[in-house]
């Protein structure tokens, strides 16, 4: 495997922060890593518990990604998401919106969406990389966090919400 760089070219993703996802994801066990591939993917439910995906870590162009699968769509997110999502979360402090949105809608100013494609997140843009479906990041990326134990979730019809734990 190559150095761990971004995905998008720009600059080495910080090694503290690889260092703490690697922690997050393989409990210092390799069983619990071989769990977390695409033939043994954690499986989600969306906030609301209505629509199930999948996630797991796999390479693309020699850098690791998040792959998140519903149903026949693939997504792809810079699993330097998980790392600076949290470390968002904890300097909020509170709880805040979800505010899921397809790439091509407007989102909410304040919401985890909004953050995940702001240019003043640490990726300074998208963590979405796949073009055209980019978003729903407030969508897929937050009960990976709750199942991490990195997060809690409300889980109500509408209008969700998350806090880092």
């Amino acid at each position: 495997m190559k150095p761990n760089h971004s995905i998008r070219g720009k600059e080495p993703l910080r090694i503290s922060a690889i260092d703490q996802l690697r922690d997050i994801l393989i409990h210092e066990s390799t069983d619990l890593m071989e769990k977390r591939t695409k033939d043994k993917p954690w499986k989600l439910k969306t906030p609301p518990n209505t629509s199930e995906y999948t996630m797991h870590v796999d390479e693309k162009d020699g850098t690791e990604v998040l792959v998140c699968t519903v149903g026949k769509t693939v997504l792809l997110y810079d699993i330097q998401c998980i790392t600076d999502l949290h470390a968002m979360l904890k300097k909020h402090g509170d709880w805040m919106d979800l505010g899921g949105a397809d790439e091509q809608k407007p989102v909410k100013a304040g919401t985890v969406e909004a953050w995940g494609r702001s240019e003043k997140n640490p990726v300074k843009g998208w963590y979405g990389l796949k073009k055209g479906l980019r978003g729903r990041f407030g969508v897929y990326l937050p009960p990976l966090m709750e199942a991490l134990g990195l997060a809690e979730l409300t889980h109500e019809p509408r209008n969700n919400r998350m806090r880092a734990k």
